[in-house]
Parts: C-alpha cells; sequence; structure tokens
C-alpha cells in the first residue's frame, strides 16, 4: 500500500514539472522571433554593405544554377561576373560567337563550321573569285613577304603592266612586309573605279605603278600549247566557271584543238551547280557524274548540264595534294566517263563530303556536312584520295617556305643559313650549276651567286643579301606561272596527251 501511495506522489510531482516546463516554451515561443526580427533588423543597419554582398554572394555560390539553362547562366555569369568582361569590346557578341564556333568543331568533321558576316563573305569570295581590285594572284611567305603569282588576263593589272613575279612591296606608302595575305588584300581592294598606288620589287629595282580599281571575276584560264592541244586551269568551281569554262573550250575547238590538259592542281572544289556545267563541256547532257549519298540512306543523283564538245579526243589533268572536292568529284567522274582519261600528278586530298550553307540574318552562317558523296561507280574518295596514273613530283623549290630577310642580313662563304639554302635550291631550279642545297655557301655557291647577280644587274657581291634573296625568290615565283619544262608535271602531262 505504501509503495501505491508513493508512485502517485512521483506521478504527481512530474506532472507538475512537465507543466512548468511546457510554460517556459511557449515563452521562447513568443519571445525568439521578436528577438531574430530585432536583430535582422540591426544587422540591416549597422554590418557594413560589402559585408553583406559578401555573405549574400556565398550563399548564391552554394545554390546550383539550373543545367537547363546552363547556356544562358554561363552568358549571364561571363558578362555580368566575369572580371575581365570589360576589356572585351561586345563581350556578349564575343562570347557567343565563340559558342558557336565551340558547338560547330569537332575531329569527325573539319568541314562544318560556324562562320561570322565577314568569314562568310571572305569565303565565297574565295570561291567565286569575285572582288573589287587589280586582278593578280599572289603568294604569301610565312614571314609576310607578297610575291605576284598570276597576272589574270583582261585585269588592270595586266594593263597596267604587273608581272608574274613581282613582290608587293607597299600599298599606298605603307609597308606591308609583315603583314597576311588578308590584310595585303584589303589594301588593294577598293571602290569601283578609284586609283591605288603600289610600289612592286622587280629584279632588286622599285616599280611604282597607279592602277585603278575595277571588278574582278575569274576561275579559270586557257592557253593554246601547242597546234593540238589546249591547256584549261579551273582554279575553284565558283559561279561563273560553267560559262567560263564553256567560252575557253569555244575558243579551243574554233582553233582546232582536240586534246585538252586541265589543271586541277590547288583547286579545293566549289559548288556542284558549276561542277555540272563544266562536266557537260566533256560528256553528253544527263550524264550521272556524281551520287549523293544522305545518313538516312536516300540517293541522289547529280547530272551533267550542256553541250559537250565532241572534236575533243582526249583530255590529262593534272592533280596534287591541294585537289578536293568537287575537282576530285570532276577528276572521277571523267576517268569513268572518259576511259581515255588519265591522270599525271600526286595523291589527291581525298574529300568525299558535300556541306551546304545556311545563312542567318545577321549575315552569318553555318555551313554543315549533308552527306558524302561518290563517283558515278560508287568509289569514294574520303580520307583517301585520288592516286594518280602517273605520279610525278615536282621540284624541291614548290614545296619550301621562303622565310622574310632583313635588310641587311648577309651570308657569305663558309657560312651556314636557310636563307643560303633556299637560294641554293631555287638556283638549281633555275638551271644553275649548284653542287649542294643544304645551306652551307661553298665557293661554287658563291660563284654561281657571282653569275646570277651580274647577269640580273644586282650589286656583285657573291654573298647571300636581302637583294639577291628576294630577286631569286621573284624569279622562282614568275616561273611558276609560266608553262614551261620546270613545270614537271606539265612536261609529262604533255607526254602522255601525244601517246
Amino acid at each position: 500500500m505504501s509503495e501505491i501511495k508513493n508512485s502517485d506522489k512521483a506521478n504527481r510531482a512530474e506532472t507538475r514539472n512537465l507543466r512548468r516546463s511546457n510554460r517556459r516554451m511557449k515563452t521562447w515561443l513568443v519571445i525568439l522571433p521578436v528577438f531574430l526580427f530585432l536583430l535582422g533588423w540591426l544587422l540591416g543597419s549597422f554590418v557594413p554593405l560589402p559585408f553583406s554582398q559578401a555573405a549574400s554572394q556565398t550563399v548564391n555560390n552554394v545554390i546550383p544554377l539550373s543545367s537547363d539553362e546552363k547556356f544562358e547562366n554561363i552568358l549571364q555569369i561571363m558578362t555580368k561576373d566575369w572580371f575581365f568582361a570589360d576589356e572585351i569590346e561586345d563581350v556578349t557578341g564575343v562570347l557567343q560567337d565563340n559558342a558557336y564556333y565551340g558547338m560547330t568543331s569537332n575531329e569527325i568533321d573539319p568541314h562544318t563550321a560556324y562562320m561570322s558576316s565577314e568569314e562568310i563573305t571572305n569565303f565565297t569570295q574565295s570561291i567565286n573569285r569575285n572582288f573589287i581590285g587589280i586582278g593578280v594572284q599572289f603568294r604569301s611567305t610565312a614571314d609576310g613577304l607578297h610575291v605576284v603569282e598570276r597576272v589574270i588576263r583582261n585585269t588592270p593589272a595586266e594593263e597596267y603592266g604587273v608581272q608574274a613575279g613581282d613582290i608587293i612591296y607597299a600599298v599606298e606608302g605603307v609597308n606591308v612586309s609583315g603583314m597576311t595575305s588578308t590584310e595585303v588584300a584589303d589594301l588593294v581592294k577598293g571602290e569601283e573605279g578609284t586609283p591605288v598606288t603600289i610600289d612592286f620589287l622587280r629584279g632588286g629595282k622599285t616599280v611604282t605603278l597607279k592602277i585603278i580599281r575595277r571588278a574582278i571575276s575569274s576561275t579559270t584560264y586557257g592557253q593554246l600549247l601547242d597546234e593540238q592541244t589546249g591547256y584549261l586551269e579551273i582554279q575553284q568551281f565558283g559561279e561563273t566557271t560553267g560559262d567560263e569554262c564553256r567560252t575557253i573550250m569555244e575558243e579551243f575547238v574554233s582553233r582546232g584543238i582536240t586534246r585538252v590538259i586541265i589543271d586541277l592542281r590547288d583547286d579545293g572544289g566549289g559548288y556542284l551547280s558549276a561542277l555540272q556545267n563544266v562536266m557537260g563541256c566533256f560528256v553528253e547532257d544527263g550524264t550521272v557524274v556524281m551520287r549523293q549519298e544522305y545518313s538516312d540512306g536516300t540517293v541522289t543523283e547529280i547530272k551533267s548540264h550542256g553541250k559537250p564538245f565532241e572534236q575533243i579526243e582526249k583530255c590529262v589533268l593534272l592533280i596534287n595534294a591541294n585537289t578536293a572536292s568537287a575537282a576530285e568529284v570532276f577528276t572521277l567522274a571523267m576517268k569513268e566517263l572518259r576511259p581515255e582519261t588519265e591522270t599525271v600528278g600526286v595523291l589527291s586530298y581525298g574529300k568525299g563530303t558535300v556541306q551546304i550553307t545556311r545563312m542567318f540574318d545577321d549575315g552569318s552562317a553555318l555551313k554543315y556536312t549533308t552527306s558524302k558523296w561518290t563517283s558515278p561507280s560508287g568509289v569514294w574518295v574520303n580520307k583517301v584520295g585520288i592516286t594518280p596514273d602517273h605520279e610525278v613530283k615536282q621540284h624541291d623549290v614548290y614545296y619550301e617556305t621562303f622565310p622574310a630577310i632583313e635588310d641587311g642580313e648577309e651570308f657569305g662563304v663558309d657560312s651556314v643559313s636557310d636563307f643560303t639554302r633556299l637560294t641554293q635550291v631555287s638556283l638549281d631550279f633555275l638551271d644553275y650549276e649548284i653542287d649542294r642545297t643544304d645551306g652551307y655557301l661553298s665557293e661554287n655557291t658563291s660563284a654561281c651567286i657571282l653569275e646570277y647577280q651580274k647577269e640580273h644587274d644586282l650589286e656583285v657581291t657573291g654573298t647571300v643579301n636581302a637583294q639577291t634573296y628576294k630577286a631569286v625568290l621573284s624569279q622562282v615565283i614568275l616561273s611558276f606561272s609560266k608553262l614551261d619544262e620546270r613545270d614537271y608535271q606539265l612536261t609529262k602531262a604533255m607526254e602522255v596527251i601525244h601517246e
């Protein structure tokens, strides 16, 4: 009985303690929110702003961003919070362009690309070769020496006396040595009918010409090689190439030409429509010249357009490592559809895909691969190329890169330099009796240089200096433009076409 009484006492005491604890809890529940409110007010009023911002940034840095809007979030951070954003003009546009370049760049397909408005304009002009200028093609060395490689026929450059091999030294008084080819071209181009003054180096002397610019458009070149043989160079398959080829072929036929050497060296391709029109000069209208295969298995046949010149009995094609795309389509189609056709040169590039270009309203564009192409019989040359029937390499000088030499640099007997090596290779190409081409300036090399300097009215020193080096390079480029025996591949083509 006493145990039950003691237990009741204990229960009543525990109940009283629990009630007191609940009253204290209710009191704190009323006081705590008021306290926190006052604390927040005090912090907001008296704590320094940078501290508050830092606290806010710390919280923001912890909260993850939505991956569904990753592009927008990254762009906002880079334009608003990135430390260097103020150092880039139009940072939003630059970052967006970088993103577009990144989205279209990959190892699988190097021919798909986003292009800015300036890039697509240059790309289109490079295919069509239409611009306002003087009418020259020039080659730029790695260090910015710019040598006229060809003077386009019926252009201001031809009329004013520009010659292949001339070195472009200055445009409107601005020395262009060291500039990129694009920078030089931009200086030479301008509005139609306006003059441009250009200083050329020719044979070690300066020739200054004031030339009136006009519209230029040319993707082909034609020349008679003998009474039976014509030479047709196709530099690109541009919008006007079909008409240009037909005009040249008409002239050939009117002169009794029955054989044609078609030069596709360094032709990077172009438009399918141009390919169809050019093929129309050599095969029956409506002949399948290419098959286009899409990822879903659909196949489209590409056919020739136009009436062929039936008088042409044989063609020989010149190809090299830069012969690509539409030029390779043309090569395979000619070999398969005209079995007498032979090829001379070296292995072609091997581009077997087709791209289209979609324009945006801001002038930029997306060039992307839509399909692959094969020859009429189904041959695909992608990353393989076309092996010529007659493999012929050019002289070593064709594959050299010529750096610019500084005025005042000079190399004499017993010295070694790359400028000497390039001079030796060039003199060997120009038929001088050079005993070595390793860059060591021997007595024999000095004697050959002396001979060259005397023949070209240069300062006679027997050494490699800026004047002699540039004169030799100029003559080499001039020789490139001539269709003579120094062009080993063309020489072989002439042999083949008369077999």
